[in-house]
């Protein structure tokens, strides 16, 4: 690596080095190293590259060494980068990203033709997970694996950004720090970087744990829980306390999510951006599923563009690796307004309309108090739209709009805003009439109810799958 007194010095400000943070993530004495002479002189070449096991499966790691030439990039190190991923496509394994670099190599960068690496890791996208960790300032075109994985997580300590603070200088003459540049105030706040972490250590640990979810690529299904979690009944009567009848009232989507999943320990993604959605992943009756629910604590559920933006990346990497979709509505629609329709909500929407539309992986809809309009299309609720099976709670209100907002925007008399407001009140048992609704159930045979579909729909895995290939997961 970087010698003694660069590896102190690293160490010193609470960070693992690069060889460690692989112990770190790798099964113990897994790790099987390739390329350690590319580079000739130069340690590795500033990346430590290899293959390995997390939780028995095989994965291609890469560690950018900081230590070494600030984990920079040269044509060595590039072609070590392109030969883990292309070795995971072919090995059809996840491929896992350290990231602490200072991009390019200036100096090197005309020395020879070398493939570029991030043309082997687009390749991946929706085939084979692919994973990546911000450990440090990450510059350059090491920084443009983030945005190409399917999940990124940095720790409260890393920034990542197009060029670092000396380069903006010169650039535009701004001075900035690597924290206001790209730290994780900014890099999540973009929707660059999907969670934070304390530390190494703990980044790592969600990285194993995401992970867990999924299959090892496109050509497998999602494993089981290992520890054979609960398929027999359980009520969840304590529902009809957590979510209100009255439709003005709050609610914490999160609480209904414990009760409904087999333990309350969910994985959820991007929890500091989109917050009116929820995206999560968790077991439903022994089985991954994606979770994507509306949180009426944020906009009173409302979907805003950052929300569907989210959603519809995450819908596309759980349909890319056959994790069922569970859809929790309770939405008044999508965000009005000017400053709404200036972020661009109804792009974002349809984007997330056209990821969940489009997915054929199971798909379970249930909603629990209201959906309007496209607020319930991009949750998966409108009628012949694939999806396993679509509940309700009774009473659920739906439509194109509330009955105030239609009275007011139709200019309705008294006797018609009485009448809007009964049709709303019993849309839930209309629909259901009309088949809209495969079902109304009870609050209390929610967890029943939902496990009895999914379990329903992944009959249908008669085969080993085929992947899911219309095109990569767009960042």
């Amino acid at each position: 690596m970087g010698g003694p007194d660069r590896l102190a010095r690293h160490r010193a400000a609470g960070k693992l080095d690069a060889r460690a943070r692989i112990d770190a993530l790798l099964d113990a004495g897994t790790f099987r190293e390739l390329g350690t002479l590319a580079g000739g002189e130069v340690a590795a070449d500033g990346v430590v590259t290899g293959s390995g096991a997390v939780a028995g499966r095989p994965v291609m790691v890469g560690a950018e060494d900081f230590t070494t030439l600030a984990g920079s990039i040269g044509p060595a190190s590039n072609a070590k980068r392109y030969r883990i991923a292309e070795l995971a496509l072919r090995n059809k394994i996840p491929l896992i990203m350290l990231l602490e670099g200072a991009g390019h190599r200036p100096l090197e960068s005309g020395r020879g033709r070398s493939p570029v690496d991030l043309i082997a890791q687009a390749r991946c996208s929706g085939t084979v997970p692919v994973v990546c960790g911000v450990f440090g300032a990450s510059a350059g075109h090491g920084a443009l694996v983030a945005p190409m994985a399917d999940f990124c997580v940095m720790t409260e300590q890393a920034a990542i950004f197009t060029a670092g603070p000396p380069v903006v200088k010169q650039s535009t003459g701004e001075e900035v720090s690597k924290e206001s540049l790209g730290g994780p105030k900014v890099a999540v706040g973009s929707g660059l970087v999907h969670n934070v972490a304390v530390d190494d250590t703990t980044a790592i640990e969600e990285i194993r744990r995401y992970l867990a979810y999924f299959p090892s690529s496109a050509w497998a299904y999602p494993p089981r829980a290992a520890d054979g979690a609960e398929t027999a009944p359980r009520p969840t009567p304590e529902l009809m306390a957590l979510v209100p009848r009255d439709v003005r009232r709050s609610y914490d989507m999160r609480r209904v999510i414990d009760v409904i999943v087999d333990r309350p320990d969910w994985f959820e993604i991007q929890p500091s951006f989109g917050s009116a959605v929820v995206c999560a992943l968790a077991h439903l009756g022994g089985d991954p599923v994606a979770v994507v629910a509306n949180q009426p604590r944020v906009l009173a559920g409302a979907i805003d563009a950052d929300a569907a933006d989210k959603a519809a990346h995450f819908i596309s990497v759980a349909d890319a690796f056959h994790v069922p979709l569970l859809f929790l509505a309770d939405n008044p629609g999508m965000l009005p307004g000017s400053r709404s329709e200036r972020d661009g909500v109804l792009r974002s929407g349809a984007r997330m309309f056209a990821a969940q539309t489009l997915a054929t992986t199971p798909k379970v809809h249930l909603t629990l108090r209201k959906a309007y309009g496209f607020g319930s299309m991009v949750m998966a609720m409108a009628s012949f739209d694939g999806q396993v099976a679509t509940l309700a709670y009774p009473g659920a209100t739906l439509g194109a709009m509330g009955a105030l907002a239609q009275s007011s925007a139709t200019g309705a008399g008294a006797d018609q805003v009485e009448a809007l407001r009964e049709a709303e009140l019993a849309a839930s048992f209309r629909s259901a009439q009309e088949l809209r609704f495969d079902e109304l159930v009870e609050p209390s045979d929610t967890r029943d109810a939902l496990v009895s579909a999914l379990h329903r729909g992944l009959s249908a895995r008669q085969v080993a799958p085929e992947p899911v290939r219309r095109s990569v997961v767009v960042p």
